[in-house]
């Protein structure tokens, strides 16, 4: 069986990668493993991570769930990323893919967060959200071009939205859920950035092959 690491920010990341990325991609024979970073707050300590994940297990494809926002400004390409949110987001990941020359490494970012994947499909907040919290959401969501576009700052990213409107959100659990209910194809149709990252890794598991 195929085997695919994804290194991961933090726990909300690893439970969406145990819950729904493992299962969507066990039909595709690969086995998908989560590695905690436990917080990316210095960009050298991604790479020493990242250098040690993919020297050990050569054979493995490794990849990442990292949020663009509250990324390290010393990551390499950071301070020269220019354009869209897409195009800044691509520019690091190639950058940082030549930095560490590593190549069974696929370097990706969520943009600009996890959490903002979830304004995919608002109804699917209904479990743990009010009619009033429901529309709340949705005027958000109607602000922007696609629900990775939901910014950057600490104010306004997309967790500090809905922990805001859901005071009793919780970060895994609910998040988690909530992305199950919309599913790997339904976030796909609605953040660009996310797709072509699946994308990538449905194409790598057809050309792999090892095991």
């Amino acid at each position: 069986m195929k085997r695919l690491i994804v290194y991961c920010e933090g726990l909300t990341e690893q439970s969406f990668v145990k819950t729904v990325l493992a299962p969507y991609f066990l039909t595709m024979d690969i086995s998908v493993v989560p590695k905690g970073a436990g917080g990316v707050s210095k960009y050298s300590k991604i790479k020493k991570e990242l250098i040690r994940i993919c020297k050990g297990d050569r054979m493995a494809l490794i990849t990442t769930m990292i949020d663009y926002y509250g990324l390290p400004r010393d990551t390499p390409g950071y301070t020269t990323a220019s354009g869209t949110i897409y195009e800044k987001a691509q520019h690091i990941e190639k950058t940082v893919e030549k930095d560490l020359g590593l190549n069974n490494l696929l370097f990706n970012l969520s943009v600009h967060e996890y959490e903002g994947l979830l304004f995919s499909s608002i109804s699917t907040f209904e479990g743990i959200a009010d009619d009033k919290q429901i529309d709340a959401l949705k005027t958000i969501i109607q602000k922007f071009e696609t629900p990775e576009h939901i910014n950057n700052s600490y104010d306004t990213a997309p967790s500090k939205r809905i922990e805001k409107i859901i005071p009793s959100y919780s970060k895994i659990t609910d998040g988690t859920k909530i992305a199950l209910k919309i599913g790997i194809d339904g976030i796909s149709l609605k953040c660009k950035h996310f797709e072509q990252w699946i994308s990538k890794l449905t194409a790598w598991a057809k050309d792999c092959t090892y095991e």
